[in-house]
């Protein structure tokens, strides 16, 4: 790898810093412009299906929510300046080194502090996101109470997964040569599964109650909807959504001999029985086109270059002087690249959304051959209008962000799989 200067590292950082900053916030205003100037009239797609109170709640919520992703990304910005060129990073790290700690000890104090840093500077935002924005709307369920102590839970998990995780990784940067990257990889890779693996079984049920579907029609349909699909799982389970938002969803989660199909509650209080199939039918498409692996590879092929890169910048003094760090090493150079890295793979944003906007019409597709699509369309139109998601998005700020196709787009498609109403 060719040398760098400092100042071409911090040119190229700055370049690509506000050049994201830019694009996020133009994008941001032409959404807001786009629902603002489309809120006065229903989309004739959704006439008689969505009444006007109803499209005027999803303009607002969307405006609003905009409005304060604004307010963060600016916020974000100045944080990761103050950080890397502002010296945050270095100050950090002259704090712990005096103590005269081991290498493992300070390395993962500097982690610690910054982690708890970041999410007190971050608890304004979810405080004001939870109980004024989804409240205003109707959405929040969850209380202080339980608010706080999911975060406690996270932050509990997140030491107790997290400390050995990073203590093994930062000793394979020290002592594995110049491979370490390679190492890493692994380490990594094989946490992922072990967490995907884990997850629904003994994560999960830390922060949600899982209770088995009851017996009955429902219960029925949906069995006999995953033999006719091949699909086998470790059991069907409602989760306790309710507890914290109005919002409703599905989904099936881990892999192998580990794989659960859960519905929040809220879903089944709104959906009908062949609304609910169709629904899993969809879900059950991401199994039968192998969307899950597909996005796990693609993951796990992204860790693989970052590493590789990583590896290399590391070899270069200008990576860390060039983003506000004064003295090298293992630990500063991982913290250095967790920070910017997004920066830079912002860009590839579009690609990743493209890619799972058509995994959500390959799962539509399979929905309408094993159940119907107009089931579908009517449940999607339920959930459009309960979780006030905006019928009428910028096209070119879903172009670039939506992992789902605009609910226009998305209704059309199904309808010409099956146009005869139910």
């Amino acid at each position: 790898m060719p040398s760098f200067t400092m100042n071409e590292f911090t040119s190229v950082f700055m370049l690509f810093l506000f050049a994201s900053l830019g694009v996020q916030l133009w994008l941001s205003l032409r959404q807001g412009r786009h629902v603002l100037a489309h809120r006065a009239e229903v989309p004739a797609a959704f006439a008689g299906r969505v009444s006007l109170v109803e499209h005027h709640k999803a303009a607002d919520y969307s405006l609003a929510k905009g409005r304060l992703g604004r307010i963060e990304l600016f916020w974000g910005t100045g944080l990761l300046l103050f950080w890397t060129l502002g010296g945050g990073l270095q100050w950090l790290d002259d704090l712990w080194r005096p103590l005269g700690w081991s290498a493992e000890w300070t390395s993962a104090a500097v982690f610690l502090s910054l982690l708890l840093i970041g999410m007190l500077l971050d608890l304004p935002f979810g405080l004001y996101r939870t109980f004024v924005l989804e409240a205003r709307f109707g959405f929040n369920r969850t209380s202080p109470r339980l608010w706080l102590v999911d975060r406690l839970k996270g932050l509990a998990l997140l030491l107790a997964l997290g400390l050995p995780l990073l203590w093994l990784v930062l000793w394979l940067m020290g002592a594995a040569g110049s491979l370490w990257w390679l190492y890493v990889w692994g380490v990594w890779s094989g946490f992922s599964l072990l967490m995907i693996w884990a997850f629904p079984r003994f994560i999960a049920p830390l922060f949600n109650k899982f209770e088995p579907m009851a017996e009955g029609e429902l219960r029925q349909r949906v069995e006999a909807l995953l033999q006719r699909c091949g699909f086998s799982s470790q059991g069907l389970f409602v989760m306790d959504g309710s507890r914290r938002s109005n919002h409703g969803n599905a989904y099936f989660t881990g892999f192998g001999k580990n794989k659960r199909i859960v519905f929040f509650d809220t879903l089944l209080k709104d959906l009908s029985a062949d609304q609910v199939e169709a629904v899993l039918a969809h879900e059950l498409g991401h199994f039968h086109h192998q969307h899950i692996r597909i996005g796990l590879a693609l993951s796990l092929s992204g860790s693989l270059i970052g590493l590789a890169l990583l590896g290399l910048l590391m070899q270069q003094p200008a990576f860390f002087s060039g983003l506000g760090v004064s003295q090298p090493s293992n630990h500063m150079g991982l913290l250095l690249f967790m920070l910017v890295g997004p920066v830079f793979s912002f860009f590839l944003s579009p690609l990743f959304a493209a890619l799972s906007r058509r995994h959500e019409f390959q799962a539509d597709r399979y929905a309408a051959e094993q159940s119907r699509a107009q089931w579908l369309i009517e449940a999607l139109v339920l959930l459009y209008r309960e979780n006030a998601a905006t019928l009428t998005p910028d096209p070119l700020h879903s172009a670039f962000y939506d992992s789902h196709p605009p609910a226009p787009i998305r209704i059309a498609a199904l309808q010409r799989l099956d146009p005869a109403p139910v």
